[in-house]
């Protein structure tokens, strides 16, 4: 059996009636980024890799804004 990955947020924050939460992990040695978007009908993982915090919460912010529009 596989181990499960559990998310590790390290930062979370609300956008648009949306909460944000930004996920780190390794992957080859560096650490990659995620965004899980929650919302009221569910959560999405919104950017499956970043390469920074900055770039995830970029990310998210326009992924929220292009379902919401």
């Amino acid at each position: 059996m596989t181990n499960p990955h559990y998310p590790k947020i390290i930062l979370s924050f609300a956008y648009r009636g949306c909460k944000v939460e930004i996920d780190r992990d390794r992957l080859d040695g560096h650490f990659i980024y995620a965004a899980w978007v929650n919302h009221d009908r569910g959560c999405a993982v919104a950017v499956p890799s970043a390469i920074n915090t900055k770039d995830a919460i970029r990310q998210a912010k326009q992924w929220i804004d292009t379902k919401l529009d």
